[in-house]
């Protein structure tokens, strides 16, 4: 939904209220959430992405980043392997090549910030 919504230049909570089905709790959860704090996230994301601007990043990787950050800063029952584990599956997956590690690191930094 994230993805979906960067593509078409729209809020992603809007496509929770249209979507013909309705997404389980968690996923409306993390899209309120991401849509919600979005720019507090990127600020994080441009902070730590050395040598590297949000607009100049792939925009999957940016929302995987998002949502793994969101979840690390928002919801910290969530182990924090399991956040960083998922984001780097979704990106090597999904994404460019070198995403996977990218991703990795980032995460890798925020959680140690954030968690700490």
């Amino acid at each position: 939904m994230l993805y979906e919504a960067a593509a078409k230049g729209l809020d992603p909570r809007v496509l929770l209220t249209e979507a013909l089905m309705a997404p389980d709790p968690f996923t409306a959860q993390l899209v309120d959430g991401v849509a919600r704090v979005g720019p507090e996230l990127d600020v994080i994301i441009g902070r730590l992405a050395k040598g590297w601007t949000v607009q100049r990043m792939p925009v999957l990787d940016v929302n995987i980043l998002r949502l793994a950050l969101f979840e690390l800063r928002d919801l910290p029952d969530i182990p924090v392997g399991a956040v960083i584990s998922e984001a780097v599956e979704l990106a090597k997956q999904y994404s460019t090549e070198e995403s996977g590690r990218f991703v990795n690191g980032l995460l890798g930094t925020a959680a140690a910030e954030l968690r700490a």
